[in-house]
């Protein structure tokens, strides 16, 4: 039986540790196929984390961890260069704090492709 993704957010992780996942790449490939800008805003609990995550996948070129989806025959998995910023494990609680913490990462991150600021 498979287990519920309770605070499982990385798609992943849920593909791969045999936990209940609900197809909603059809929503996705849709979002994704559209060429008008789109802005994603839900409260809190509905699932923003997986939704980033899912894409992530599917923009790493991960066709594997789609077979059995609807996305998996329709997509051309090619990997395309991603920039992901979660700010969600961040604690700060002032704008001075969260300038400096997004300084940091974006600094990480151009190290990490070899980009000169």
């Amino acid at each position: 039986m498979k287990k519920l993704p309770i605070g499982v957010q990385d798609y992943k992780k849920i593909i791969e540790g045999n936990y209940v996942y609900v197809d909603k790449t059809k929503y996705i490939y849709d979002l994704i196929s559209s060429e008008v800008p789109i802005f994603l805003s839900r409260p809190r609990r509905f699932r923003k984390s997986l939704t980033v995550s899912t894409l992530y996948y599917i923009f790493k070129g991960e066709k594997e961890l789609f077979k059995d989806t609807y996305i998996y025959d329709k997509w051309e998995f090619k990997e395309y260069p991603i920039i992901k910023l979660d700010m969600s494990d961040n604690m700060l609680t002032t704008y001075e704090d969260f300038i400096e913490s997004l300084n940091e990462t974006m600094e990480k991150l151009y190290k990490s492709e070899d980009i000169t600021l």
